[in-house]
């Protein structure tokens, strides 16, 4: 599978880190969780990976809490949408948003097509295909990696990776996307913090791209990435 999903780690993670970004996301897709199947995790599967989501992410409990009430308020009409689309060089892209306003979002997602060479919205469905929706968690831990491997395969595992970043190493579980809350539950059960835990499409045929190929890619890449409506962007870029 490789890491291919994370093809813009460092420059990425370094905007999405900035909480006052990352925290607005993560509640409207808790809202939208509880608006659609109820304020109990315990019987909503989709609220409890947007809370495990949120809790990796290290949002506060207040903020959690928050977000599951506003969706028995009247500003709880948030809907999810996606969005794919093409640019230079063979790069497909896919964007996932949740708007209480289609159609700003839509014309906001076009307008940064629009101001790109090259690049342009295609119809939804047209790219879906070339990407793997898959469980993926990151995790650091000093116990027995093969013993935990063997631990997890029983919830749902996949395959594991380890990687390295400034803070050291850290590992990467990937499974189905149907198993992501038995994965959580794998790790709670296991007593293992999450750097992250989110459900990511990952390209099944990656590109390599130089880095003035890249130069027009990452200012589109950016100004769909700083949307307030955009939750996750997902290119087939290595």
């Amino acid at each position: 599978m490789g890491r291919a999903f994370e093809y813009r780690r460092a420059a990425k993670e370094k905007r999405w880190d900035k909480m006052s970004k990352v925290f607005p996301k993560l509640a409207k897709s808790i809202t939208v969780a509880a608006k659609e199947g109820g304020s109990d995790p315990n019987m909503n599967a989709k609220l409890r990976t947007a809370i495990a989501n949120a809790k990796a992410q290290n949002m506060p409990k207040d903020n959690i809490d928050a977000a599951i009430k506003r969706a028995s308020g009247k500003d709880g009409t948030f809907s999810e949408v996606t969005y794919e689309g093409k640019a230079a060089n063979g790069v497909l892209i896919f964007i996932e948003c949740t708007t209480d306003n289609p159609t700003r979002t839509i014309a906001n997602i076009k307008s940064y097509f629009n101001k790109t060479p090259n690049a342009s919205i295609l119809t939804n469905g047209s790219i879906d295909f070339m990407f793997m929706r898959k469980s993926v968690f990151e995790f650091r831990t000093d116990g027995d990696l093969e013993e935990l491997e063997l631990t997890l395969i029983d919830y749902g595992l996949e395959e594991m990776q380890s990687a390295q970043d400034d803070e050291g190493v850290y590992h990467i579980a990937y499974g189905d996307y149907k198993d992501f809350g038995r994965l959580n539950e794998g790790f709670e059960a296991l007593q293992i913090p999450l750097l992250k835990a989110a459900l990511q499409r990952i390209p099944t045929s990656p590109i390599t791209l130089s880095e003035e190929q890249m130069q027009d890619i990452e200012k589109l890449l950016d100004r769909i990435e700083d949307d307030d409506d955009v939750q996750a962007v997902y290119t087939n870029i290595e």
